[in-house]
């Protein structure tokens, strides 16, 4: 009984990540927890695990007086001597009790304590696994597509998280068993269980795909100064370069594309526009509205981060985009009102 007690922890601790100390210290707790039920409620019960020995003791500690006053912690020293020839008065005997014969009720109790102490370190351990991903792109596996929501469980490490619908790309689908790029957004403590916001809608899921992408962003060299994104359809990033010999925008393209192909993939074809940025508010606004082109940039001279951009007339469409996304986007990239003018109508 013993041998199968200590593999079923190991296979515990292997399958739920969960270490055998924590699960020994749980049982240990849980046993001794139920048995003082049958004592009273005394602390006179002990219980030792050896796991090298494989061996699991439960005992009572039964003092040795004169005259009993408490028959569940006192012997007499003629009871005693039948245990112990070598008994006296103020010492104590050790009742060994067989976890066999422990009743019904003493072994379910132990059973829910040890479930108990074994959600609390799943808990624990998702609370951990979480936060050290935080902000993070991660890779998961789906576990459940749930048809009635359309929300997705999945698993990542040793934790469970969902995905919902509402932060999932438009259009995508999901099947168990597949591993899919999320990001970690945030994380919400409620009552010391950890839950993770999991999405693949929030910008900051494109600016951590370009930093494992594009080794010029991890060193360094080249960084993200915005990104501003309607998620499944398209997203504008601006990007700058620290040294001067090494181009931004050509680095997060990569070789033919490569680069911005892979992180579009995973996006699932949501289109990406490079933008580089600049000090210069007139070049950085006309270069976030590509891929229109722009004739000239008035700026608000109040402070209000505001100007008037005048395009050819050919190209206003293009300018303010589909249902107005393109100007859209830009003014969300960089952080200006902005008003679009045909040059026939600047002119007028």
């Amino acid at each position: 009984m013993n041998k199968e007690f200590f593999e079923a922890v190991k296979m515990l601790e292997e399958e739920k990540g969960i270490s055998s100390e924590y699960i020994f210290e749980k049982i240990k707790a849980a046993i001794i927890s139920a048995t003082r039920n049958s004592y009273g409620n005394r602390d006179n019960v002990v219980c030792e695990i050896d796991p090298e020995k494989q061996t699991m003791d439960v005992y009572v500690n039964i003092a040795v007086v004169d005259e009993i006053e408490d028959p569940l912690a006192e012997m007499t020293l003629e009871q005693a001597r039948n245990y112990d020839e070598s008994a006296q008065v103020g010492s104590f005997i050790q009742l060994t009790l067989e976890p066999k014969k422990f009743g019904r009720i003493v072994a379910q109790t132990a059973k829910s304590v040890i479930r108990q102490g074994i959600r609390e370190a799943e808990r624990e351990l998702a609370s951990k696994e979480f936060q050290s991903r935080n902000q993070e792109v991660v890779t998961a596996k789906v576990n459940i597509v749930y048809p009635e929501t359309g929300d997705v469980s999945i698993e990542i490490g040793r934790a469970n998280a969902i995905l919902p619908k509402a932060d999932q790309l438009p259009g995508e689908t999901f099947t168990p068993g597949q591993l899919i790029k999320v990001y970690v957004a945030s994380i919400k403590e409620d009552g010391g269980t950890s839950y993770a916001n999991i999405t693949r809608k929030h910008p900051g899921f494109v600016k951590r795909l370009f930093e494992m992408e594009v080794p010029e962003i991890y060193d360094g060299v080249v960084e993200i100064m915005s990104v501003s994104r309607e998620a499944g359809s398209r997203t504008k990033i601006a990007v700058g370069s620290k040294d001067e010999n090494v181009d931004a925008v050509g680095a997060c393209i990569g070789p033919r594309g490569q680069r911005v192909n892979n992180v579009v993939e995973i996006l699932c074809g949501e289109k990406i526009d490079i933008v580089r940025y600049s000090e210069d508010p007139a070049e950085y606004i006309s270069a976030a509205l590509a891929p229109a082109e722009v004739l000239s940039v008035a700026v608000d001279e109040s402070g209000a981060k505001a100007c008037r951009v005048i395009v050819p007339d050919s190209q206003l469409s293009l300018a303010i985009g589909n249902k107005g996304q393109n100007v859209r986007l830009a003014a969300k990239l960089t952080g200006w009102k902005i008003d679009i003018k045909p040059l026939s109508a600047a002119n007028e």
